[in-house]
Formats: structure tokens, sequence, C-alpha cells
């Protein structure tokens, strides 16, 4: 598995919350489902309240 660099935004008591996360996954589409659920689960937001940026290997 590789690692990849996940940077977005999701929406926070006083406006846009930016956040870079690392993730291990085997491409970069799996990347940004993992993201969506670890922040989903932690912060209880749905996936359209989540803005993933990019995604660097």
């Amino acid at each position: 598995m590789s690692e990849f660099t996940v940077r977005g935004r999701y929406p926070a008591r006083y406006g846009q919350q930016a956040f870079e996360t690392t993730v291990d996954a085997p491409n970069e589409n799996v990347a940004e489902e993992r993201v969506y659920a670890n922040f989903g689960s932690q912060h209880g937001l749905k996936r359209t309240q989540i803005e993933i940026d990019g995604v660097d290997a």
C-alpha cells in the first residue's frame, strides 16, 4: 500500500476548516473514500460537506 496526502476543507463553527491528512491506501480513489469515512465518523459530517482539493502520492 502507498501513502497518500489528502488536502481539503469542511465546514466548522466559524467558517471552513482546512485539513491535510495522510492515509495508507492502494490508490487515490480508496484514499478519498477513507478520508470521507474518517471525517464522517469523527466529525459527524456527510460526504457532501467535505471538499477534497487534492490527493498527492
